[in-house]
């Protein structure tokens, strides 16, 4: 199947689905049932602690390309269910039964690469946000969404189009990779990557999730963790990130 082909018929699926989501799944659905669907179809696998939301999630992907193989409530079943089935799209909450499950998402990249992890959430807390980014998530949507927009994202990110303008990291992944804030370090003579680092702190990065949201090792946020502290007059990174707010970096 050549590459440019399926794009342009995803494309044109997703716009169809902005239009009118719940008249094209009826169509797609009996062109399915037919044999005659010309777009490519996605395995998904669910999860999240409640069962009430794994249904509805399910529900709003019937009748599309995105096809549920799986049903997660923690991150021990979510992680077995990309083993064994290999998914192109991980649909998650941010927490599971198990726990924090933003680390997950490397966990699911080492079983599967090409996965495209999409975390839902009932919490808007841009430190949520940013950890997801820099764990490597595709996007960070609100479990308020609808089902148009949930499917008019998740294709937009399947096509390498993601973060999408429906979710919240795009514009906090903007902000994350911004190398300047001249109007705002107060004259203090620090590099683009201080800036960097110090608008991660103030996000309530640890140093991990810094150093994998920049490209660089740990050691190297320690040290530029350090030059913030002593160009601040700080002690500690707390500090930095209390400072990091009030002067409106993040």
């Amino acid at each position: 199947m050549r590459v440019d082909w399926w794009f342009s018929e995803t494309w044109r699926w997703r716009q169809m689905v902005v239009q009118e989501s719940d008249e094209f799944c009826s169509l797609y659905e009996w062109k399915a049932e037919k044999g005659i669907v010309n777009v490519k179809t996605f395995d998904v696998v669910v999860a999240d602690r409640q069962e009430v939301v794994r249904i509805g999630w399910t529900s709003f992907l019937r009748g599309t390309p995105f096809h549920v193989v799986g049903w997660a409530a923690s991150g021990a079943a979510l992680l077995d269910f990309v083993c064994k089935y290999q998914p192109q799209v991980v649909l998650m909450d941010a927490v599971l039964d198990d726990g924090d499950s933003l680390r997950l998402v490397e966990k699911i990249h080492a079983q599967r690469e090409e996965a495209h992890v999409i975390i839902l959430s009932a919490s808007d807390n841009p430190t949520y946000v940013a950890r997801a980014h820099a764990w490597g998530a595709s996007d960070f949507l609100s479990k308020s969404i609808s089902r148009k927009q949930l499917l008019s994202a998740v294709t937009e990110v399947v096509l390498g189009l993601g973060p999408t303008s429906l979710g919240l990291m795009r514009d906090i992944s903007r902000e994350l990779s911004r190398k300047r804030d001249h109007d705002k370090s107060g004259g203090l003579a620090l590099t683009p990557r201080e800036s960097q680092v110090l608008r991660h702190l103030g996000y309530g990065l640890n140093n991990r999730e810094i150093g994998r949201s920049l490209e660089i090792s740990v050691e190297t946020v320690k040290e530029h963790v350090q030059n913030l502290l002593r160009k601040l007059h700080l002690t500690d990174r707390t500090q930095a990130a209390v400072w990091a707010v009030k002067k409106g970096i993040v």
